[in-house]
């Protein structure tokens, strides 16, 4: 249960925003959002009861892995979920503008639950459906900042030579027929064209605030130019890092340090853990501090998609796939009811472990 303070948000001048989460909340429907179940008031409170996640959120998961930071399998399976759930927010017209680990919630079955929308932007979104032509359809040959580069065909280059920003992968690294086995130009006619790909970018969207979490903040809301849905894809590349490497890439020693590496420093990677090629790739292209140069921001998450970071998810059948971590359940022991005895103690808890508990979100 999320427990507000109708005074608290009152004197933040943030009811509107309680509010607009509210609503977000009532028009949700994906296996990786939070079901609303009942919102109610009171003269000093205003609730929200969603459902519980046992697992708690990643960045306290993250904390507990070797090294504090996941598996390269891990983080595929989680960030691969968390990019369904932009798709669909952003096909409903919702900028998320707050996604961090904090807000990513464990279920019991070891997916996942998006969490916390009182930062996000609410706007006007037309879906639509683009045909596209056949090299179009292929992002390895429509995109020009694309490169072949021989230096990066091991799977874990450190430090590739090359130097567009984007990506580097070539269509030779990673196709899956050989010489032999391909078609002469003149079949290459008779294939039939791709479907309809759809943009479901709310490309319209602009809002001026100063709103986010300081190292995750895009560099455009801090320079105050206005902002749009692409800060949810620069969020979801510092997210990445972070499950990545335990650490977000620009934090400084204090908050305008921060603000002021996201802005004027280069995206740089330790050198330990060591991670694909294709995990640094898609990090390096999502981390474009201009957002009209920055992966999906076009195309939105059917671009990151495509990217060989995900070659082999089902997305489909996402839900199918096996966590790589099932909290364990949750055990909530019920507090006994007062005894008849007028010499007995008064009723108190049995519980004494302090992991089982009833989760309150109080504001």
């Amino acid at each position: 249960m999320k427990v507000m303070d109708k005074a608290s948000l009152a004197s933040r001048k943030k009811l509107l925003r309680a509010q607009t989460e509210r609503e977000i909340l009532q028009s949700l429907d994906h296996p990786f959002l939070p079901t609303l179940y009942t919102h109610f008031e009171t003269d000093k409170f205003s609730c929200l009861l969603m459902e519980f996640c046992p697992g708690g959120d990643l960045h306290t998961l993250r904390q507990r892995q070797p090294g504090k930071h996941f598996t390269e399998l891990a983080v595929k399976f989680y960030v691969a979920e968390v990019l369904l759930v932009l798709e669909y927010l952003h096909m409903l017209g919702i900028v998320y503008r707050d996604l961090k680990p904090e807000n990513v919630l464990v279920r019991e079955d070891g997916h996942i639950m998006l969490s916390d929308f009182d930062l996000s932007l609410h706007c006007a979104v037309s879906p639509t459906l683009v045909k596209l032509s056949t090299a179009e359809s292929d992002p390895l040959r429509k995109n020009p900042v694309y490169c072949a580069q021989p230096a990066c065909i091991e799977p874990f280059c450190i430090q590739p030579a090359c130097v567009v920003p984007t990506t580097c992968f070539s269509p030779l690294f990673f196709s899956s027929k050989s010489k032999k086995d391909r078609k002469p130009k003149n079949e290459m006619g008779n294939q039939v064209s791709p479907l309809p790909e759809l943009i479901p970018e709310p490309t319209n969207a602009r809002s001026m605030s100063f709103v986010g979490t300081h190292e995750y903040l895009a560099p455009e809301i801090i320079k105050g130019e206005g902002h749009g849905s692409a800060v949810d894809w620069w969020t979801f590349g510092i997210f990445l890092y972070e499950l990545l490497f335990g650490k977000t890439p620009f934090k400084g020693s204090g908050n305008r340090a921060t603000l002021f590496n996201v802005v004027g420093q280069p995206l740089r990677f330790p050198e330990s853990p060591v991670v694909s090629f294709a995990a640094r790739d898609l990090t390096r292209g999502l981390l474009v501090k201009e957002p009209q140069h920055r992966l999906a921001y076009k195309r939105g998450a059917t671009e990151i998609k495509q990217h060989p970071f995900f070659e082999g998810v089902n997305w489909a059948l996402i839900r199918c796939a096996s966590p790589p971590e099932i909290p364990r359940p949750a055990e909530i022991e019920r507090i006994p009811g007062p005894t008849s005895s007028a010499g007995d103690k008064p009723a108190v808890s049995a519980a004494k472990d302090q992991k089982n508990y009833l989760e309150f979100d109080f504001f």
